[in-house]
């Protein structure tokens, strides 16, 4: 149905409807305005969302991220992170696909609408003229008719007056003619006048009209479709993002699967095994026989056999339940670390090194090609500009074997000392013989502490062990002990004359300004009554009176092969 047939007298309604079409698109396109406000707001929130949990850059978090659920949790805020990406995509597909077009659109719109409406005007207009028009010749024609008629009813009562004259019955004759005459006139421009009429209304109401209503008919068409265009890419903007979303919850569902208790039951033990062994039984000590008693080397303190020390000091004789204070990094070698723990802390250095060391010794290889380019063919550069940059990784490799051969060293010492379950067997029996036999020469030769109160346990030695005689150039010795361990003069007091077990010979001069440690000179020959426990550190005395501790990497150990524990540890 066409509305130029149909509503050719309904201008006015036709004005209102396709207004109202104006305004229903603007308020649809403030809907979706809102709708993609409202999903850019949302995808931020997702975001701060997942910002808000993502793990800090501490060793805390990182420690975390060994575990499964850790590592799927970070899954899931990433996974999370891209959803709300797809949150944004939609309002930015929202905002040009339809937000955008339906603007333009509503600009076009809103001036065809004008342009059409205006030409109805116009042709109301027009005909309202000539309709105004056809009624003035009407009227004259009337007028006219009026006129000719009272003149011709004049003529002839002046023609029957026989007191009128001749010539005023001829005045009055022509009087008459020219009012018909002036009638047939407006007769004749009423019927001309009357036809063009006809003829422009015909045309308005068959031809011009019809064309306007057409246009704004098909005008409305295209605002009613262009209006469902849109409301299906509302829809197939959100489809679009679907499979990307459920990408992302599928990565959300597989991270969670991945999470497996066991290992992070396992990661437990690998992030807290010290690599200590348990302690073994306690020895008995008889107190109804008169002789020196020692403490057992597996007691776990000092406090099952008090004894006052000058000062009031105290200490404890198992390493692994004293709590360190000191809540700095700790030493360079990790010596304040379990042995386990240790071993992994220097291994993940010395890996740390080796990835340094490989890519210097790329870019110096990358560097010597270069050199090798620019000495074929010196147009390309000058081959002396390489030098200085090759020098400067030269000395950084060496600065890095230096101390990946530092931290190799301290690696291979950790690994000798911790104890296998094969000492610990033979260390757990010698105690149950100690028990039935026990002896003031036994008691000497048990487990003592070492200088920070590390524990450490026996291990015997069939063959003498001789020092690495080609250490590094003077280095640096372990880290004395803070006031949260125990003094080294706390050592002494405890403990009665050691016998010696071996000798030993200065590598490099030891100032040992420190408590409870000696001085040595390069060269000096001392004798060694206690071995390293693992600290870093071994006891040594000078004569009877001089005796004190002396870094390991400094002196150069030879043990008597029967002496007990004679194992060396540099």
């Amino acid at each position: 149905m066409s509305w130029g047939s149909e509503l050719w007298d309904q201008f006015d309604n036709l004005e209102k409807h396709t207004q109202w079409g104006i305004e229903f698109v603007e308020k649809y396109t403030k809907f979706v305005k809102e709708r993609s406000e409202i999903e850019t707001s949302y995808a931020k929130q997702i975001r701060n969302l997942s910002k808000k949990y993502q793990p800090k850059k501490t060793s805390r978090e990182e420690e975390e991220n060994k575990y499964t659920s850790c590592r799927a949790f970070l899954t899931t805020l990433n996974e999370l992170n891209d959803y709300a990406g797809q949150h944004e995509v939609i309002a930015e597909n929202l905002t040009s696909q339809i937000i955008g077009e339906l603007s333009r659109y509503l600009q076009d719109l809103k001036t065809e609408r004008k342009t059409h409406f205006h030409d109805g005007r116009k042709a109301q207009q027009h005909i309202e003229s000539l309709w105004k028009q056809l009624e003035s010749c009407k009227r004259r024609f009337e007028r006219d008719c009026k006129e000719a008629d009272r003149a011709q009813q004049y003529f002839e009562k002046m023609d029957a007056d026989i007191n009128v004259t001749k010539a005023d019955v001829e005045k009055a004759r022509q009087q008459a003619q020219m009012r018909h005459q002036m009638a047939a006139d407006s007769k004749s421009d009423y019927s001309s006048y009357l036809q063009k009429f006809n003829q422009e209304q015909n045309e308005h109401y068959y031809t011009v009209i019809p064309n306007i209503f057409q246009k704004l008919q098909e005008m409305e068409e295209r605002r009613i479709e262009r209006i469902g265009v849109c409301m299906k890419t509302f829809a197939e903007v959100d489809r679009q993002v679907l499979p990307i979303v459920g990408k992302c919850l599928d990565g959300m569902t597989k991270a969670a699967e991945s999470i497996e208790p066991k290992t992070d039951s396992k990661q437990v033990v690998e992030s807290y095994k010290s690599g200590f062994e348990p302690p073994g039984d306690v020895e008995f000590e008889d107190y109804g026989q008169a002789m020196k008693r020692t403490a057992s080397e597996t007691s776990l303190s000092n406090t099952r056999e008090p004894k006052e020390k000058p000062g009031g000091k105290s200490k404890g004789k198992l390493w692994p339940f004293i709590k360190n204070k000191n809540k700095g990094s700790g030493p360079e070698d990790f010596s304040h670390l379990p042995p386990e723990q240790r071993r992994k802390k220097l291994q993940g250095k010395i890996d740390e090194l080796n990835k340094d060391i490989q890519k210097e010794m790329d870019q110096r290889d990358a560097l010597t090609k270069m050199k090798d380019v620019y000495v074929k063919n010196p147009q390309m550069g000058d081959p002396a500009s390489v030098d200085p940059r090759l020098t400067e990784i030269g000395q950084n490799i060496e600065k890095l074997q230096f101390e990946l051969q530092k931290f190799e060293g301290w690696l291979a010492e950790v690994e000798g000392r911790m104890p296998s379950k094969s000492d610990t067997s033979r260390r757990q029996s010698g105690l149950y013989e100690t028990q039935n036999n026990t002896s003031v020469g036994n008691s000497c030769a048990q487990d003592r502490e070492s200088p920070d109160g590390s524990y450490t346990e026996e291990q015997n030695s069939e063959t003498q062990v001789k020092a690495n005689t080609n250490p590094v150039p003077v280095p640096a010795p372990a880290p004395v002990p803070t006031s949260s361990t125990p003094e080294f003069d706390d050592e002494f007091d405890d403990e009665e004359t050691l016998p010696t077990i071996g000798t030993c010979k200065a590598l490099y001069p030891f100032e040992g300004h420190n408590e409870g440690t000696i001085s040595v000179a390069e060269g000096e020959l001392l004798y060694v009554i206690e071995e390293d426990k693992g600290d870093g550190w071994t006891r040594v005395r000078r004569n009877e009176d001089e005796e004190g501790y002396v870094p390991s990497s400094y002196i150069e150990v030879f043990l008597e092969t029967n002496a007990k524990g004679a194992m060396t540890y540099i």
